[in-house]
């Protein structure tokens, strides 16, 4: 699936394996990078696996990226297991490449911008050293399952990590044998996770199963629960009430205040105001309806949101807050410029066009295994019924008795007759 992220004065497209950087003021080149023209691994340890398995050789396309939270560093990993480092500022420059021992989902900087967290499918997370860029990664901690997100905290003092078991574990990030708290009350895989800057306690987090939850993190007690599916958030009820709606992203504006969520597949975005209430306030407030499916959302520096979406003609559209409401900006000229790079490089979004679900193999999978028990049990409750009533009838060919007659004389051990 495409992605989206702004930072600084960068507006990044993830499609495909290409990442592609697109300045908002700069008239000059966009910066793209295809991750199938990265360093290759070295061949005595390439296609070889941990355990001295062999693998197969993945297909470039980018898992995941993020940018650091001044927005001078970026990274990426990809399906062959690379982990690119780059440097933004003052212009784009790949710094390192390192790769990861399983593939991953999610990555996040720390605060300090010292060290990457790349948390991966195995359900482990391993810290990378950014000021020494060559160095390995160290294992950091792990779950029993496929970890989906990782986020930090913006003292660096916890790493918060998300899995496809619906928990959230807060673990302290020198110690992350140290566990703080569990956040726990989602149904489905926890699939994003956020922390808003101007609210550093909280926490707000998507899942598979349809909802948004606001918690205050550090003592793990749920704040807030909305349900995507009810027509008293999405403001309308359509026919995909009840479909399968896992939250694919949250994005939060740079004053907090605005957060947008978005439904994997679904053609809009939902927003919501966050105010700080006795127990946190998350309100929805309003609906943008596209024509498209939405791939993913940001906001920029700026407050503005932009929205890409499954359209060959306007791949992406930008949203600007006036008098109360989002209305779109068409005539942007930083936009007309953006468009004009995504427009042509659509081929890179072959991949992530049509694509049913990225979610679809992470839902739980319920076996019925009663209802075959209690057929059959049915079944051998009938078959005796059946069997009492012809013997109660005189259907059945013999009695009792005369059966253990005739058996007795077949093994020769009927008492005979006395003589006189």
């Amino acid at each position: 699936m495409a992605t989206l992220a702004a930072c600084g004065e960068n507006l990044v497209v993830c499609c495909g394996r290409n990442l592609i950087a697109i300045h908002n003021n700069l008239d000059r080149e966009p910066f793209v990078f295809d991750c199938s023209k990265a360093e290759q691994k070295p061949k005595e340890s390439d296609n070889k696996s941990e355990d001295g398995g062999s693998e197969e050789k993945g297909c470039d396309r980018i898992l995941a990226f993020a940018f650091s939270t001044s927005g001078n560093l970026l990274a990426l990993t990809d399906d062959n297991k690379h982990l690119v480092l780059f440097r933004t500022n003052p212009s784009w420059e790949c710094i390192s490449t390192r790769w990861v021992v399983r593939k991953c989902t999610s990555l996040e900087f720390t605060r300090a911008e010292d060290l990457l967290l790349v948390a991966d499918k195995s359900g482990d997370v391993y810290s990378f050293s950014v000021s020494e860029p060559e160095k390995p990664g160290q294992l950091k901690l792990g779950h029993l399952s496929m970890l989906l997100g990782v986020a930090v905290s913006p003292d660096d003092r916890y790493v918060i990590t998300a899995d496809r078991d619906e928990k959230i574990r807060v673990s302290l990030l020198s110690l992350p044998h140290n566990i703080q708290s569990f956040c726990l009350g989602h149904c489905e895989f926890v699939s994003c996770l956020s922390i808003p800057l101007a609210y550093p306690q909280w926490l707000l987090s998507g899942s598979g199963d349809g909802t948004v939850k606001l918690w205050e993190y550090e003592s793990g007690r749920r704040l807030q629960s909305l349900d995507l599916k009810e027509p008293s958030v999405t403001q309308a009820s359509d026919s995909d009430g009840d479909k399968r709606a896992a939250v694919s992203r949250i994005a939060l504006s740079p004053d907090c205040s605005h957060v947008a969520v978005l439904c994997e597949r679904v053609p809009s975005v939902q927003l919501f105001r966050l105010e700080k209430a006795l127990e946190g306030q998350l309100t929805p407030c309003e609906r943008l309806t596209l024509s498209h499916c939405v791939w993913d959302v940001t906001f920029d520096p700026s407050g503005r949101l932009w929205v890409l979406q499954e359209s060959q003609e306007t791949p992406i559209i930008l949203y600007t807050y006036t008098q109360d409401c989002w209305e779109s900006c068409p005539e942007d000229p930083g936009l007309r410029r953006i468009l004009d790079v995504l427009c042509s490089h659509w081929n890179s979004f072959q991949d992530s066009a049509g694509v049913e679900s990225c979610f679809q193999h992470l839902y739980k999978v319920n076996f019925d295994n009663m209802a075959s028990y209690l057929q059959r049990k049915q079944e051998r409750i009938q078959k005796l019924q059946q069997k009492k009533g012809k013997k109660r009838a005189g259907q059945l060919p013999q009695s009792n008795g005369a059966s253990k007659k005739k058996r007795g004389k077949k093994m020769g051990w009927v008492r005979a007759a006395p003589t006189s």
